[in-house]
């Protein structure tokens, strides 16, 4: 069956030509939506590649073909695109639709196996999805064929995606909820900044270090330079060993303890990109630096775990 299915997929690669070029072209220009229909399994599939197609930067809506003859082709407006989907090419509840759509004037794009058809012969654009046979045994459920016109749909979103110079950040602004959308975000979304940043200058005292440690609820605290770059960092850790290792306390500074090199990250980096810094190097915090080392925020492991990142 897996190999019915892969090799229905196959066979479109060399389908993909001018007419698929044609189909691009058309959408791209649309002013307006892009109008998906299809019934049964098709609707199915229609209603697929119409989220695959939003998701991606091209507005696209799902018309049912039944509730459209009963009024819903009001949705239909001149400066869009529509999208029929229809293994056969005959389905009875889309013909039906053509007089109207082609009184609105809008381009019509038609997936279909059956390249004499009705639906065909009535299009502006038609991609051919035939597939051999199905993978259901008796030939007859849509299997193979939803899956061509599911891959070929596929096909248009990542086309347009990449004409539209679609970026990840474009991504994450329309995927604000979910694992998608938490994978993308940046650390500047995360972060804590401004007076919630732990810092002392390298001369403070250990005395004043815990206390700054203590007063943020980091676990650490930045030693920064009075020209505000970052010097170094200091851990709960780093306090410990200080204190099993060295007598004279008293006269230890802030640049006494720390770590000179302590792992950063930039705002713009991605929250995930921290949370595999931090697993990778065992920490719990990272300081965010500018350009020109300035800590401009904290995060620590618990705060990304909270957010779901990772998840």
């Amino acid at each position: 069956m897996l190999r019915i299915e892969s090799e229905a997929v196959s066979t479109l690669i060399p389908r993909v030509g001018e007419a698929f070029v044609r189909a691009v072209e058309l959408i791209l220009a649309c002013k307006g939506r892009v109008i998906v229909t299809g019934l049964g399994k098709s609707g199915i599939v229609g209603k697929k590649i119409a989220a695959t197609l939003t998701s991606t930067g091209t507005s696209a809506y799902f018309l049912h073909p039944v509730e459209a003859v009963h009024g819903d082709l009001g949705m239909v407006l001149k400066n869009d695109v529509v999208i029929c989907i229809s293994k056969s090419g005959n389905t009875d509840e889309i013909t039906k639709l053509f007089p109207v759509l082609k009184q609105i004037g809008v381009p019509i794009i038609t997936l279909t196996g059956n390249l004499r058809s009705a639906l065909a012969q009535r299009s502006d654009v038609v991609l051919d999805v035939g597939v051999a046979e199905e993978a259901c045994p008796l030939d007859l459920a849509p299997t193979a064929s939803t899956t061509a016109t599911m891959a070929m749909g596929d096909a248009l979103a990542v086309a347009l995606l990449k004409k539209r110079q679609f970026c990840s950040d474009d991504f994450a602004f329309l995927h604000p909820g979910g694992s998608l959308g938490k994978k993308l975000l940046r650390v500047s979304e995360l972060m804590f900044s401004g007076d919630q940043i732990p810092a002392v200058p390298p001369g403070a005292t250990l005395r004043e270090v815990i206390y700054e440690i203590t007063r943020k609820r980091f676990g650490c605290t930045c030693v920064v330079e009075p020209s505000g770059r970052l010097a170094g960092l200091i851990t709960d850790g780093d306090l410990r060993r200080t204190m099993q290792d060295r007598e004279n306390l008293s006269a230890l500074s802030a640049a006494d303890i720390m770590n000179s090199a302590p792992k950063t990250i930039g705002p713009e980096n991605r929250a995930l990109q921290a949370l595999q810094v931090m697993k990778h190097f065992n920490i719990m915090q990272l300081v965010v630096i500018d350009t020109e080392s300035h800590p401009v925020g904290m995060l620590h492991l618990h705060d990304l775990l909270d957010a779901g990142i990772g998840s």
